[in-house]
């Protein structure tokens, strides 16, 4: 048959993948005829000569590690092709879970899918509504998988068998023999640490007492009030092993005891049971005594909670409601580093220092645009940003961020006010607090997990038990680390409680801007008296992604159009 060139679409490329399981069936011409009947059908059907032929011969169907096809996934990624085209599904993979996945990573890359034996061609409706019915049996099959794999941890548990894991601070574990023993070099700081619990009665302070004297985790990090907790209350150091104790999901909520796997004597215990009662009862005390607290503490509102960042450590500074006065109860911020260490030399600051700067700052920001007209250099720009006494210590402005705002009053390409998003400056990359990337990377090792587990117990010979356990014993190390840093991080954070965020950010530039309206100085102690706390919470997270403190001052405020001021002091 003959192809007019005026057919053929030059704007698709197409990748044809061919694969047979054998070098008989390579010999016997398979391939050769696949690959000339994919051509024919990607003139035919799609239109175009722009073909690339990718080849596997002598692989099975099993899984997706193959050469070829790796390569065409890569090329793939990065835009090569348009169309992926197969003589059956099955040349792609025998396991649904692995198709499944290939085709939503070319669905979210806008490249279509097509089976020419089986007549699949996802840019057409049939086509579409086939493949899903294949990716409702991939999703059956993925949860009858982790079905699977509960019910055989769940079997070895109960059976005495070390299921992977983080292992306990304190011990060892052989994988040959499957057996725990005492780490000569930790085991004697557990003990320390339950002894010096029951006398201090403080995980900060015992965070503090252990790093002041120089020890440190596995990792070789600081310790903290998280890591401390889990030592504490795992009965893991009397000798037992517990297994299928906290749900899915929320590692630090318990499920009912009813599913619990227990095996007492498991291993060698470094602590007592009488102690361990102990130290138990006196957590569950504290825990009452701190959930009673933040009963009352939860109605309170820090204004800049999540914000301020530590000049000295580059950690979040975690808040918490200062002593409650006649008319006004303020925030006070600490570095989240000094709660469990002196290694940071940062200042504590509160509300009245921070708001009346930054509130200041922003009124002065304001008049400066309204006023532009009578100013007529950066230098200028510079005495009406920091006019009033609240600025008398500020030498001055770091050049680069007043002259992007001097730069963009010039142009008067700005919609709304000078902080708000719409004002077009440098690129300039936003940044990214320490807790949005611990919670990334937490589930990219979640991910890692489970396809290791998945690896494990459902490929023929995918890796040893040693090497299961030695692989999934690092995985979770990392995510207990991270879990331990996550929590302290938090331990002083704030939630955002608010349903219509849109609406309320609406809400409070309107309430603010009526209440800064043709003023020169601002009382913030009177505006937050007059103010609901959570309209100026919102107005201040609307228009600014970070402060730096300084020895309690401010330092920088990096607004989340991208500007950033960076204050001198004298």
């Amino acid at each position: 048959m003959q192809y007019k060139e005026s057919n053929i679409k030059r704007n698709n490329r197409v990748a044809i993948y061919v694969r047979v399981s054998t070098v008989y069936q390579a010999d016997k011409d398979s391939l050769p005829m696949q690959k000339q009947e994919l051509i024919s059908y990607a003139k035919l059907m799609l239109g175009t000569d722009d073909v690339v032929i990718f080849e596997d011969a002598g692989y099975s169907g099993k899984n997706t590690i193959r050469p070829k096809f790796q390569e065409m996934m890569e090329k793939i990624r990065v835009g090569a092709f348009t169309h992926l085209l197969v003589w059956k599904i099955d040349r792609i993979s025998r396991n649904l879970l692995d198709f499944a996945a290939m085709y939503n990573e070319l669905k979210k890359l806008g490249v279509t899918f097509v089976s020419k034996n089986e007549q699949f061609d996802t840019s057409t409706a049939m086509g579409e509504a086939m493949l899903k019915i294949i990716l409702v049996f991939a999703e059956l099959e993925r949860n009858m998988t982790a079905e699977r794999v509960t019910a055989t941890m769940i079997s070895r548990a109960g059976n005495g068998l070390w299921n992977g894991g983080r292992v306990p601070y304190g011990y060892s574990y052989n994988a040959e023999d499957q057996t725990f023993s005492l780490n000569s070099n930790e085991d004697n700081i557990v003990h320390m640490i339950h002894d010096k619990y029951e006398e201090l009665r403080s995980l900060i302070r015992l965070a503090r007492y252990l790093n002041e004297k120089g020890y440190r985790t596995r990792a070789g990090n600081e310790w903290s009030p998280v890591s401390l907790l889990i030592i504490l209350r795992s009965f893991f150091y009397c000798g037992d092993y517990q297994y299928n104790r906290l749900k899915e999901g929320d590692r630090q909520q318990p499920k009912d005891k009813s599913e619990w796997v227990t095996v007492k004597d498991h291993h060698i215990a470094i602590i007592s049971r009488d102690q361990k009662e102990r130290i138990i009862g006196i957590l569950d005390t504290n825990s009452k005594l701190c959930k009673d607290h933040n009963i009352y503490s939860t109605k309170h509102t820090h204004i800049f909670a999540g914000l301020l960042i530590c000049s000295s450590c580059g950690k979040t500074m975690g808040a918490s409601p200062a002593a409650a006065k006649k008319d006004w109860q303020y925030s006070k911020y600490i570095c989240s580093t000094r709660r469990s260490s002196v290694a940071c030399t940062g200042k504590a600051t509160s509300d009245p220092i921070i708001g009346e700067f930054v509130f200041n700052y922003i009124l002065n920001m304001l008049n400066a645009q309204n006023n532009f007209n009578r100013i007529s250099s950066p230098a200028e720009l510079q005495e009406h940003l920091l006019l009033g006494n609240t600025f008398c210590d500020v030498d001055h402005i770091e050049s680069d961020g007043l002259n992007d705002l001097y730069n963009v009053l010039v142009s008067g390409n700005i919609e709304g006010e000078v902080y708000g998003k719409n004002t077009k400056i440098k690129d300039q990359a936003p940044a990214i607090s320490d807790l949005s990337r611990l919670r990334s990377e937490k589930q990219r090792l979640e991910r890692a997990m489970d396809r290791l587990t998945n690896l494990y117990l459902y490929s023929d010979d995918a890796m040893s038990e040693r090497e299961y356990i030695i692989q999934k014993t690092k995985l979770a190390d990392s995510i207990s680390e991270i879990d331990d840093q996550i929590g302290f991080a938090t331990s002083g954070g704030w939630q955002q409680s608010i349903s219509d965020e849109l609406f309320i950010q609406r809400a409070s530039q309107f309430i603010i801007s009526q209440k800064l309206s043709g003023r020169n100085y601002v009382s913030y102690k009177r505006l937050a008296i007059s103010t609901d706390a959570k309209v100026l919470q919102s107005f201040v997270r609307s228009i600014i992604d970070s402060i730096t403190m300084d020895s309690g001052r401010v330092k920088q405020i990096i607004f989340k159009n991208g500007l950033s001021h960076i204050f001198v002091y004298k």
